[in-house]
């Protein structure tokens, strides 16, 4: 289900970025698409967190797939030919927006669905390890998709590219039905603000959980450089969709292979030091892809961008996991989707912001300088928490 749903999903990023930007030439446009996905994704967060909760969570994911696929089916359908010659581009485009509104709703159901579920399918003591898989087939997705969407988009055109997502996401519908039902374990009747509240607070006593969510948000929001790859490809490297594929697939294929390194060579002995290390390490990469003016070189940078953002996203879930109690997963993870899953399109929304006020180049060196100054911040802030290791939070000590 995961992977024909992030393939799916990932195609249709790199088309949607691709076809709306070769319609306007502004990059505020594709920071309008990710503000349009975010908005809806962390308004309806905490509320997806509390009904994630209290329901079956394979019924829910259903739905939530479900309403995929009719948002898939709806943007093939106004990208035909004729819908675009009867509505003209500007209305094309607002409906785009529109769509991808709807998916941002349903996104906010499906991230702690998906979350709560698997944590109660794996073992505790396999946390770590199945973070490691399960983040390592959804970047194999993400290899596989933003190279076919590029590839697709250059041979084919986008609007059959669009159908050939639908296809794949009504795959990842049909895989839903085998998952069992799952009883919810948080049945206490209280009110939603008081599970909401219990949530929140939850997570922001817990230092090492705020401090890890905090890191992401801030160097994801300044790092969201890679939302500006159409027009680094467009208008810096002067090439074309099946590069611009390969620029896509590039921090995809860096995440997949360091994580099927980590399954070997685990990053949790000493875990706050190593994510540190991993954000300092993705925003100097983020700084090269700005200077490069070589395709190679670029997607060598763009490699190493997805290499250390894995070592974080490994180690982010898996204190998520260990650190969550059971009744509270569907809430902990809204509030970690608020801060991670929507900071990227938060992130993409600013760099095409900035891009769109300093220049594309100008806009990534700056992101990537502000991810360098968020580690050192964070690295000054927590003296306390690097030389922690993967037992302490086990055993969930006060101090983390």
């Amino acid at each position: 289900m995961r992977f024909f749903f992030t393939i799916g999903y990932q195609i249709q990023a790199v088309v949607l970025g691709w076809y709306v930007y070769n319609i306007t030439k502004d990059p505020l446009s594709l920071g309008l698409i990710g503000l349009a996905e975010a908005i809806p994704s962390i308004g309806i967060a905490l509320y997806g967190g509390y009904v994630a909760d209290k329901s079956d969570k394979a019924v829910l994911i259903k739905w939530v797939v479900g309403l995929m696929v009719l948002a898939s089916f709806a943007l093939y359908v106004v990208t035909t030919p004729s819908i675009v010659a009867l509505l003209g581009t500007s209305k094309v485009i607002t409906a785009i927006y529109s769509i991808i509104f709807i998916v941002g709703i349903a996104r906010g159901f499906f991230s702690p669905a998906a979350f709560s579920l698997m944590a109660q399918i794996i073992p505790r003591e396999h946390y770590p390890n199945s973070s490691t898989w399960n983040s390592s087939i959804w970047q194999i997705a993400a290899i596989v998709g933003p190279a076919l969407g590029g590839l697709l988009y250059g041979f084919i055109g986008v609007h059959t590219t669009l159908l050939i997502i639908v296809a794949s996401i009504s795959i990842s519908f049909f895989g839903t039905f085998f998952f069992k039902s799952v009883p919810p374990t948080y049945v206490r009747k209280t009110s939603i603000y008081e599970s909401l509240s219990e949530g929140l607070k939850f997570v922001f006593k817990t230092k090492m959980l705020v401090g890890a969510l905090s890191l992401d948000l801030f160097s994801v929001f300044f790092g969201g450089a890679v939302a500006l790859i159409p027009v680094i490809a467009s208008e810096v490297l002067k090439v074309g969709a099946q590069e611009f594929g390969m620029m896509r697939a590039a921090p995809a294929l860096g995440a997949v292979l360091t994580m099927l390194m980590m399954t070997r060579f685990s990053p949790m002995g000493k875990p706050w030091r190593n994510l540190l290390f991993a954000v300092a390490g993705f925003g100097i990469s983020i700084i090269g892809y700005g200077l490069s003016r070589n395709l190679y070189l670029t997607l060598f940078f763009l490699f190493l961008e997805g290499a250390f953002d894995s070592v974080s996203v490994i180690i982010r879930s898996t204190i998520l996991q260990l650190l969550t109690p059971d009744e509270m997963r569907g809430r902990v993870s809204a509030v970690n989707a608020m801060f991670i899953g929507s900071s990227n399109e938060i992130g993409q929304f600013e760099s095409g912001l900035t891009a769109k006020l300093m220049g594309t180049v100008p806009a990534v060196l700056f992101g990537g300088s502000m991810t360098l100054v968020v580690a050192a911040v964070t690295w000054m802030k927590t003296q306390k928490l690097i030389p922690k290791t993967l037992h302490d939070i086990s055993k969930g000590e006060e101090n983390l």
